[in-house]
């Protein structure tokens, strides 16, 4: 079999078993008691399903190269592990695990150590782990393996978001929900209170120096959060931004005017817009540090944010929209050295100077826009990002020579006909796919 929904389905559920397992595990030997590690209430650690699926995802055609694979799945790991305890932090306002009295760390969030741990795990799955779980779904009918990943990953999607509910007791902020949960009765609330005491009591004994932390001083001294609203806008300032830059840059060093959007309406680069409200939100607390700091952030970040968007985006559509593989020093075609650097200038421009300008303006005309305004651009943004999806993905069947199964893909073709697709993307070339 090969990687789609269900088989990445299997990774996530299977990886999030086995990493509750091993910190469980580690941690019980480490404390002289079990410790139940993981903030959900099954026995999952989802870090570990969604670091499998991004590496099954990203890294597959490094297998024949297993140094630069154990180097990428490290480089990828170890951002994953720190973007998930800076969110953390940012949610829970602790943090959850601090490696700072190890050696060579990076804020206490990663350090080397484990670095390499991960590196040398992220090696395996690719190399054999993956092997052995398609293995075993190309064994089970595809009438019981569908719908049990459709459950599974139904009830893994509700345990996180109930357990991130009770953890930060967010009824008891919001009273129209606790009205609402009142009226269940009282047999649901003591059920409620028991499952939010469960999960509370397994965050202290597996996360003891979360439990005992006060608010960082981070969190203490922080105002003006970024809400859904500014990242929304910070998104597409941001899309619009990365495309201009790009269209710029493609003038000045190829001599011709090419259309560098990732949608279909609209001058819009989804992987810049992106990029800068991760950006954003991981360095916003972080502006004051040197720009060696920013360059070195930037430039490990961008690659492996570039990578993996490369290899997502061939996964989904079939088609590689960009390939350096006549540049010096690359990685599959899907990033290179120079470009990596240029993330990293991008990340010291930004912090030092767009994100600034940016909060400036929108702080001057925040009063003039309406709610209504952002619902619209929400919509629009959200439309078009669909549209293009459905737009790439007919495309790629229509030149593997598919005809159209439905009305919607007579409206696609009709629409989006391939003349129209190739001059929103002049640089995508489709890939032979495997299996």
């Amino acid at each position: 079999m090969t990687l789609n929904f269900y088989t990445l389905g299997v990774i996530y559920l299977v990886y999030s078993f086995l990493g509750w397992v091993a910190e469980t595990v580690v941690a019980t030997i480490r404390g002289g008691r079990f410790a139940n590690r993981g903030a959900a209430a099954g026995p999952f650690c989802f870090i570990y399903g969604t670091t499998g699926v991004l590496l099954a995802v990203s890294f597959g055609d490094l297998r024949a190269e297993p140094v630069y694979l154990f180097f990428a799945c490290m480089m990828a790991a170890t951002v994953m592990e720190w973007i998930t305890a800076k969110l953390l932090e940012r949610l829970h306002r602790r943090k959850w695990w601090d490696y700072s009295g190890k050696k060579f760390n990076l804020n206490g969030y990663v350090c080397l150590q484990y670095s390499l741990l991960w590196g040398a795990l992220g090696t395996a799955s690719v190399l054999w782990g993956n092997n052995v779980l398609l293995q075993l779904c190309a064994q089970i009918p595809v009438w019981l393996l569908r719908p049990a990943v459709w459950v599974s990953l139904t009830v893994a999607v509700l345990d996180q978001i109930g357990s991130a509910v009770l953890v930060q007791q967010y009824a008891a902020r919001h009273p129209v929900l606790e009205q609402l949960n009142q009226r269940l009765g009282k047999r649901s609330d003591t059920l409620r209170r028991r499952i939010a005491l469960y999960i509370e009591k397994r965050i202290q004994y597996a996360y003891p120096a979360a439990a005992r932390q006060e608010q960082t001083a981070l969190r203490k001294g922080e105002k003006n959060f970024l809400s859904v609203s500014d990242l929304l806008w910070l998104f597409v300032i941001g899309a619009f931004l990365g495309d201009m830059v790009e269209t710029v840059f493609c003038r000045v060093t190829a001599g011709v005017w090419m259309s560098r959007s990732s949608l279909v309406w609209g001058p819009f680069s989804v992987v810049w817009g992106l990029a800068l409200v991760l950006a954003t939100v991981l360095l916003r607390q972080e502006k004051d540090r040197s720009d060696r700091y920013l360059f070195a952030f930037g430039t490990v970040m961008g690659g492996v944010y570039e990578y993996v968007c490369s290899a997502v985006t061939e996964l989904l559509f079939g088609t590689v929209f960009w390939d350096y593989s006549k540049f010096k020093f690359n990685l599959g075609g899907r990033i290179n050295l120079l470009y990596c650097f240029f993330w990293g200038i991008a990340a010291v421009i930004w912090m030092r100077y767009g994100y600034p300008l940016v909060l400036r303006g929108m702080k001057k005309v925040r009063s003039r826009v309406r709610p209504w305004m952002t619902v619209l651009l929400a919509v629009f943004m959200a439309v078009n990002m669909l549209t293009s999806a459905l737009a790439l993905a007919r495309y790629d069947a229509r030149t593997s020579g598919e005809g159209p199964k439905n009305s919607i893909d007579t409206l696609l073709d009709a629409h989006f006909d391939d003349a129209r697709m190739e001059r929103i993307y002049p640089n995508a070339k489709k890939v032979a796919k495997a299996g």
